[in-house]
C-alpha cells in the first residue's frame, strides 16, 4: 500500500540522514519515478523532505522532525530488534512486513536507547543460514498468495481449501479447519484438523489455498508449543519404527542417543562399552545414524543392518583401493 510506502520512506530518511532515489528505490523496491512521486506527495502533506543537489547529494529530512515511542527500556528494545531477525516472518510471508515494523521501532526509540539498543542487536545472531559444520540451512519457498490466503483462514478462524501434495501422492483438494502456524528451521507448518483429526501440512506443499466464509470448528483459545509438541511425538513414534542392539564407545553415546528416537535398554560391557537398545523411525534412519558413528559402534542386531553396514564400508574401501 502506498501509505505503507511513504511511512518507510520517512523512516529510511530519518536512519540515514540522506539517500539518493536509487537507493530509496532499491530499499522500498519500487521505480526511481515512483519515488520521486512519492517525494512530492509528502511534500504536499507538509513533511520537510527536501533535495540536495551534487554528487553526493540525495533526499533528506529538516533536521528534528521526528516521533518518539516513549515507554520501552533498553532491554524491551533489544528485544524487539532480536525478533525480528528470527525466521518465522519469512515462512509466513511476512517479510516485509517485519522489515517495515522493525524500521518504525528504531526510528521510535528514544535517543538515548536507539543507538545502544541497535548495537547490541548486531551482537546476537538467531537461526543462522548455516550451522557450524557448514550445511546451509535453506528456507523453502511458498508463494506469497497461498502462505497469506492460509494466514487470513488462521486468523479469521474460517474453513481453509487447500491444493495439498501429500509426499509420493499427487496433489489433492481437502478442506480442513486451520489451528495455527508453526515455523521450524526456516519450514513453514500449518497445524489443522481435518473431519475432527489433528493434521499438519507443510506450507511448501500447498499449490493454492482459499479461505472459505464457513466458521472453521476449532477450540477458542490455543497452546501451539503443546500441540506442536504432542504432534511431534506421535510422528516420532508411528511409522515402521526399527529396534536396534548395538555396542557404543562411550565417548559417542551422545551421538548415537541424539538422533535415535528412543532408548529402550543400556548397560555396560566388560570392555568398557555401552550395550544400547535404541529405536529409529525406520530403516533408512538407523543406516544413517550408526554410519555417522563409524567405527566406533557396532550393530549386534538385527542381522540386516550388519549387512548393510558392511556393503556400503566395503563399496567405499574398494572405490579408494589403490591396488585394483
Amino acid at each position: 500500500m502506498r501509505a505503507d510506502r511513504l511511512v518507510s520512506l520517512v523512516l529510511l530518511l530519518r536512519q540515514h540522514g540522506r539517500l539518493s532515489a536509487t537507493a530509496l528505490a532499491r530499499e522500498l523496491e519500487v521505480s526511481t519515478r515512483t519515488v520521486l512521486r512519492d517525494i512530492e506527495a509528502l511534500s504536499a502533506a507538509g513533511v520537510p523532505v527536501y533535495a540536495e543537489r551534487g554528487r553526493h547529494g540525495g533526499f533528506a529530512l529538516l533536521p528534528g522532525f521526528r516521533t518518539e515511542l516513549t515507554g520501552l527500556n533498553h532491554e524491551e528494545a533489544l528485544a524487539l530488534l532480536v525478533a525480528g531477525s528470527r525466521r518465522g516472518a519469512q515462512a509466513f510471508g511476512l517479510g516485509s512486513a517485519l522489515a517495515s515494523a522493525m524500521l518504525k521501532v528504531v526510528d521510535a526509540l528514544p535517543e538515548s536507547y536507539r543507538d545502544t539498543a541497535a548495537d547490541a542487536a548486531q551482537r546476537l545472531l538467531i537461526e543462522p543460514d548455516a550451522d557450524l559444520l557448514a550445511r546451509r540451512l535453506v528456507a523453502e519457498e511458498v508463494p506469497e498468495a497461498v502462505v497469506a490466503e492460509v494466514r487470513r483462514a488462521v486468523f479469521a478462524g474460517h474453513k481453509l481449501r487447500i491444493h495439498y501434495a501429500a509426499v509420493d501422492q499427487s496433489p489433492k483438494w481437502r478442506t480442513v479447519d486451520p489451528v495455527g502456524l508453526v515455523t521450524v528451521r526456516g519450514l513453514g507448518y500449518l497445524l489443522a484438523t481435518r473431519s475432527g483429526e489433528d493434521r499438519t501440512y507443510r506450507l511448501s506443499r500447498i499449490a493454492a489455498a482459499e479461505e472459505l466464509d464457513e466458521p472453521a470448528e476449532r477450540r477458542e483459545r490455543v497452546d501451539l508449543d503443546r500441540a506442536w509438541q504432542e504432534r511431534s511425538t506421535r510422528f516420532r513414534t508411528g511409522g515402521d519404527q526399527v529396534a536396534v542392539l548395538a555396542r557404543v564407545h562411550p565417548a559417542r553415546r551422545k551421538d548415537l542417543v541424539g538422533t535415535a528416537l528412543t532408548v529402550l535398554a543400556e548397560e555396560i560391557d566388560a570392555d568398557g562399552w555401552l550395550r544400547l537398545e535404541v529405536t529409529f523411525q525406520d530403516s533408512r534412519h538407523a543406516v544413517w545414524a550408526l554410519w555417522q558413528v563409524a567405527d566406533n559402534a557396532e550393530v549386534v542386531a538385527p542381522q540386516w543392518l550388519r549387512t548393510s553396514l558392511r556393503d556400503r564400508a566395503a563399496a567405499i574401501a574398494a572405490r579408494y583401493d589403490d591396488s585394483c
